[in-house]
């Protein structure tokens, strides 16, 4: 198989047929050696009835379908584990990555590079969501161990040997284009104008960017440490001179700092430095228990890779 495509699905119903015609056209061009895997994503439509009528209809588009909603991230990882291809790509359900562009990365991948990666010049969302990812990426940016490209998303083209690495990392709080940047090999990105959704409404809300966002920043930062350790050295200086304030006052003026306010206020403040502190903590604590538990990240439930179903 020269060129695999995955494309993780949940509730797309409305643009399956778009999306079909618009993949087999660009991979058609590129060869007729390809596979496009869907993974249905516990879509609770009639998606994963249309995805196997278009398998029947050609077995080059292949679709396997989880127990039930694992996520866009588990999905993707979903699709990346039965991918043949010796390139293998992927793309967003909903078209706003454009499966043209498929043809660019291809083309870079000749040329020698192991990724060719999306970065998004335009967004078609609103104020608010562009100023989210603008702002998130370059935090990120500033705060990561491992240099992340910014403003480029999910959206690529990966040699095998790319994705062998990165199916060999079970991590469980997935984010899969640090993880992509992490493996290192050489790397190059190609810009693109990103499209509206072709149809249906976005099912990443906010709590779920959120979530991506906080992955991201854990896996691959220790700056959350390192930042509440700074601030414990800024909170022990600052109670130092105030102490030596006090006796300062004592011994000088005969005088020192009276009432319950001023401990009060010394009293909130500490606690909720060891508050956060513990919070921050906490988080790696649980990240490391929940690496040793080992569940899977997706069950996959059906299979339409071939003629039969597996």
């Amino acid at each position: 198989m020269k060129i695999s495509i995955v494309i993780p699905v949940y509730n797309e119903a409305e643009g399956i047929d778009e999306l079909y015609r618009r993949t087999m056209t660009a991979l058609s061009e590129l060869t007729q050696d390809f596979e496009i895997i869907c993974v249905d994503d516990g879509s609770q439509d009639t998606s994963l009835e249309q995805l196997i009528a278009y398998h029947k209809k050609d077995k080059r588009f292949k679709v396997i379908s989880l127990s039930r909603n694992f996520g866009h991230q588990s999905a993707v990882l979903a699709g990346l584990s039965v991918a043949k291809g010796d390139y293998i790509g992927v793309m967003d359900g909903d078209l706003q990555d454009p499966p043209e562009v498929f043809a660019q990365f291809y083309e870079q991948l000749q040329q020698g590079y192991d990724v060719a990666y999306a970065i998004r010049k335009n967004r078609k969302e609103g104020l608010v969501k562009k100023f989210a990812y603008w702002l998130f990426y370059r935090l990120l940016d500033k705060m990561a161990d491992t240099k992340i490209p910014l403003d480029s998303g999910d959206f690529c083209m990966m040699s095998r040997r790319v994705v062998d690495k990165m199916l060999s990392m079970q991590e469980q709080s997935l984010y899969l284009r640090g993880i992509r940047a992490w493996v290192g090999y050489k790397q190059t990105g190609v810009e693109y104008e990103r499209a509206e959704r072709f149809a249906g409404e976005p099912k990443y809300d906010f709590k779920q960017l959120f979530q991506l966002a906080y992955n991201g920043m854990f896996s691959f930062s220790s700056l959350p440490v390192r930042v509440m350790r700074r601030l414990g050295y800024l909170t022990l200086t600052f109670s130092f001179l105030y102490a030596l304030k006090i006796l300062i006052f004592y011994f000088l003026y005969q005088d020192a700092p009276r009432g319950f306010t001023t401990l009060a206020l010394a009293i909130i403040f500490f606690s909720g430095v060891q508050l956060i502190s513990i919070g921050v903590l906490g988080e790696y604590v649980y990240r490391t228990y929940n690496e040793s538990r080992q569940r899977p990240l997706f069950i996959i439930k059906d299979r339409f890779l071939n003629d039969d179903m597996r």
